[in-house]
């Protein structure tokens, strides 16, 4: 998630044009849902757009609901491509790199949309996060593309949107009574992770704008906190890849362990989704082990919905914790600036520092969350919010869209990692982060299963 101030360009005509990813997918996100929002208050919907693959047991069935809805799939390709397509251009991607980086991404996404459609996907554990997952993994470390095609593999923008969308399938009410607990839950996960990882490190011998580094991207959003912080306190330019190799390299570890150890405490799936989104370092990998865990939802005495696994987990990563990347920036580089010897930070810390680190998307999730609300009128709770032409003609062709962004970020995940660029980082930064890492897991499962677990069982 980038967090960097958005730039703006006057563009020809006078018009004025967001230069950052974070801005781009507020708006994409958002006109999504007027439209979608225009067309069911005038009787129609979005949902011919929003196409998926249907369930399916034997071949014969999935190629025929394929080349049935191929118009549809096609229209929906055209439609993702011009919004991706016409916004990274603004940003400075060149279109003929992204369009056949895209179209990959799309037909191996098909592909793996089809595979969790089969009727036996539960039984294998073919879980589409989890596929998406490994598939890009083994095409990217296979060394099967050119690197011109990361051009296409946007995970930060592909999980924005998502999660944009997100927020128009989660009524207001839901977000504001859930959200007090989320953000004191991630408050505290955050403080004492960022306080451990910052002391380990400094008894390790470690810098200290390194050891901020460190500990801003284990306690709060990984990547993009580090970025963050390294930049408000002035720490050197090996400082932040240091950090964030080990975001990664975490993060994809917790993907796989998060929903294991769940299952075998048969956590209900409200509870998983808090804990997963209090413990996983980077929102994309959060999402793929709350989703995975959401699919093992009515097996192995595993109670709750699928949906209850995402909502907590974005209700602790994206409205509790994601907000503390401006907070650590802003209080961090007044702490470079008046106490530590040459930090490199040239200016003073400006009361607008907070904002120019805030997760912008956050917002358009919660406008999403309540344009929707406000839509629904009399739904006042979850379920009632899922019933119905609301719910048939708005709110579920949203969640599709929403599926697919979704799926293009696992699979871009993959497609974008090198495990040959995560090998040399070094003992102590390793340990510092893993120390984090570790309270930070075992912080998150006593809050969201013992103390907290009344709340996000409600869910």
């Amino acid at each position: 998630m980038s967090t960097e101030a958005p730039r703006i360009r006057i563009a020809t005509g006078g018009s004025f044009l967001p230069r950052t990813e974070d801005w781009w997918a507020v708006l994409l996100g958002l006109g999504l849902v007027a439209v979608s929002v225009g067309l069911y208050g005038q009787g129609s919907s979005i949902k011919w757009l929003a196409v998926t693959p249907a369930k399916w047991t034997h071949l014969a069935d999935l190629t025929a609901d394929l080349v049935k809805n191929w118009q549809r799939y096609l229209a929906q390709f055209v439609l993702w491509t011009v919004l991706f397509g016409a916004t990274l251009k603004v940003l400075g991607y060149r279109w003929i790199a992204f369009l056949p980086s895209f179209l990959l991404v799309y037909v191996l996404s098909v592909v793996i949309f089809c595979l969790g459609q089969w009727d036996q996907a539960n039984y294998y554990n073919l879980e589409p996060p989890l596929v998406a997952l490994v598939a890009g993994l083994v095409i990217s470390n296979h060394g099967m593309l050119p690197a011109w095609m990361d051009a296409g593999f946007r995970v930060e923008y592909y999980i924005k949107t998502g999660i944009v969308l997100l927020g128009a399938t989660l009524p207001f009410t839901l977000v504001a009574w859930a959200g007090p607990v989320a953000i004191a839950q991630a408050s505290i996960v955050s403080v004492v992770t960022f306080v451990v990882i910052y002391f380990v490190a400094i008894r390790l011998g470690l810098e200290k704008r390194l050891a901020a580094t460190l500990g801003a991207g284990g306690a709060v959003c990984g990547v993009s906190a580090a970025i963050a912080v390294a930049g408000a306190v002035g720490a050197r330019k090996q400082d932040a890849p240091i950090a964030i190799t080990l975001v990664i390299l975490w993060a994809i570890v917790l993907i796989v362990v998060l929903p294991l150890v769940s299952s075998r405490l048969a956590l209900p799936t409200g509870v998983a989704g808090a804990w997963i989104g209090t413990s996983e370092l980077a929102d994309a990998a959060g999402l793929v082990a709350a989703q995975t865990y959401g699919d093992y939802a009515g097996r192995a005495q595993i109670s709750g919905t699928p949906d209850a696994a995402i909502t907590a987990f974005t209700l602790m990563k994206v409205v509790g914790r994601d907000v503390w990347i401006g907070i650590w920036a802003f209080v961090l580089s007044i702490i470079a600036t008046m106490r530590w010897e040459s930090t490199g930070v040239k200016t003073r810390v400006d009361a607008g520092e907070i904002w120019r680190r805030f997760p912008k998307f956050v917002i358009g999730f919660l406008i999403a969350s309540l344009v929707v609300t406000v839509v629904a009128k009399g739904a006042v709770s979850y379920a009632q919010f899922n019933k119905g032409p609301i719910n048939s003609d708005l709110v579920a062709p949203l969640k599709n869209l929403r599926t697919w962004a979704f799926v293009f970020c696992f699979l871009s995940i993959g497609l974008t990692t090198r495990f040959r660029e995560l090998a040399d980082v070094g003992g102590k930064p390793f340990l510092a982060f893993t120390s984090g890492v570790v309270v930070n897991v075992l912080l998150g499962l006593l809050l969201s299963a013992v103390i907290f677990v009344a709340h996000w069982q409600g869910l």
